[in-house]
């Protein structure tokens, strides 16, 4: 059993060709970029258990898709070009609004003049309890006093009450 590495040059030298792991990162942030925006939105903005299991199976999946690597350059790689497209993807949303809505989901209304708007509450699975938490966690006890709630992009639910209500 040994402690230290025989070949330390090894650890930091690339094992794969640096293109080939640009291109295995890029095709996967996309990859899951895409697949994560024809997800619905999660009510609330928060990750339930499943959700996080959901998670974490994504990131072993990306894991294995990426290869067995074991050059810490090879990680690097990896992780650098993630960071760069997702900061050129945030840099680009802001003067390209197309691109803005092609990654990220627009605002969704879930309830008009004191109404539930059922058929965009069931396409985000959000169950009538559960939006009823949301409103009570922002001082709203009554649906009939909301002028409209929304599910923004995030997955927060956010309500403008009416005017003329105490």
């Amino acid at each position: 059993m040994t402690f230290i590495p025989d070949d330390w040059a090894g650890i930091f030298q690339l094992d794969t060709a640096f293109l080939e792991l640009f291109v295995r990162g890029s095709a996967l942030y996309f990859g899951i970029l895409a697949l994560m925006r024809l997800m619905p939105r999660r009510a609330g903005g928060e990750l339930a258990t499943m959700d996080l299991v959901f998670v974490v199976l994504i990131a072993q999946a990306a894991a294995q898709a990426l290869g067995d690597y074991s050059s810490i350059s090879g990680a690097i790689v990896i992780i650098i070009t993630f960071m760069a497209w997702d900061y050129l993807v945030n840099v680009l949303s802001y003067p390209l609004p197309f691109l803005e809505r092609l990654t990220s989901a627009p605002p969704l209304q879930v309830i008009r003049d004191g109404k539930l708007l059922r058929r965009n509450m069931r396409r985000e699975f959000l169950t009538e309890e559960e939006l009823i938490s949301h409103l009570r966690e922002q001082g709203i006890d009554d649906v009939r006093n909301v002028k409209m709630a929304h599910i923004e992009g995030e997955g927060k639910i956010t309500a403008v009450r009416k005017e003329n209500v105490n």
